[in-house]
């Protein structure tokens, strides 16, 4: 593997291994086929770690992939998007996982995580790899619109962007940087979807599991550092004037037909957010 993946993301190859786990339920919400050969033995050891901290994660993991799984659909479906971002991809599969056609694939990441991707992805016979275009993008040097339309992005054109298992990890600067120039730098017509932790979960004021559950993320070389209850203000602040927002205990109920409180998954939120009202039907 190239050495850049000395450097590549950890939790994004956790992300995988739980991928995979959800893929094996007995009523699946989404079936990943290749997450199992890609995380490997090292992403299911770092997953299984984090189980003794977190048992829930899989289920929140699974809950998110789907609902953002059907938001590709309704985008393409009703909204007429023929663009799809994965922002910060990790080992996303959407682009093999998900064809349209007619449908572009961009996965932006950084250079050394998305090197030790294209490395794995390279082992595997049946993986078609040029489902996606593949933009690296240094966050904290270069522009991401920049460097999409560089990569044939079509700025012009409504672009749905997925910016998963990403924000809790940045600094706010990093955040409202970031969503402004995807408010102002692609159609005003584009969506964008990502998941986000509440305050008290980011300054570790929740149970001693999910306190030790973000200790352990962090160990793995991405702290939780932003947490926001109502990203409603944020999101008009960056140019956005549409914004719609759920909680995982909303999706659980929906997605598994139950209600835990427990699994403390109020602190958990998917947020949409457009520059135009957009017309549709939502997931």
């Amino acid at each position: 593997m190239d050495d850049t993946s000395s450097t590549a993301s950890k939790t994004a190859l956790m992300v995988c291994a739980y991928r995979a786990r959800a893929s094996r339920w007995a009523t699946p919400l989404f079936v990943d086929p290749w997450a199992q050969a890609i995380a490997g033995d090292e992403g299911e050891a770092i997953a299984a770690r984090l189980d003794a901290h977190f048992a829930h994660m899989e289920r929140w993991l699974a809950l998110r992939v789907a609902y953002l799984d059907r938001l590709v659909g309704n985008a393409v479906d009703h909204l007429s998007i023929r663009q799809i971002v994965i922002l910060g991809a990790g080992y996303d599969t959407r682009a093999a996982r998900l064809p349209r056609a007619g449908v572009r694939y961009f996965e932006v990441d950084h250079p050394a995580t998305q090197a030790a991707k294209r490395a794995r992805l390279a082992t595997l016979a049946n993986y078609p790899i040029d489902a996606a275009t593949y933009t690296t993008c240094n966050f904290e040097r270069e522009d991401p619109i920049e460097r999409l339309v560089a990569s044939d992005l079509d700025p012009h054109d409504p672009v749905l962007v997925i910016w998963e298992g990403v924000v809790p990890y940045l600094t706010e600067a990093a955040v409202r940087a970031t969503a402004t120039r995807l408010a102002h730098g692609l159609d005003p017509r584009s969506l964008v979807a990502f998941d986000h932790v509440g305050k008290k979960l980011a300054a570790g004021d929740v149970k001693p599991a999910e306190r030790e559950a973000a200790t352990y993320v962090g160990e793995l070389g991405e702290p939780v550092r932003f947490g926001i209850d109502d990203p409603l203000p944020l999101l008009v602040d960056c140019g956005f004037r549409w914004v719609r927002s759920l909680d995982f205990n909303e999706l659980a109920l929906e997605l598994l037909g139950d209600y835990v409180r427990e699994r403390m998954f109020r602190f958990q939120h998917i947020a949409l957010a457009a520059v135009r009202t957009p017309v549709a039907l939502w997931p």
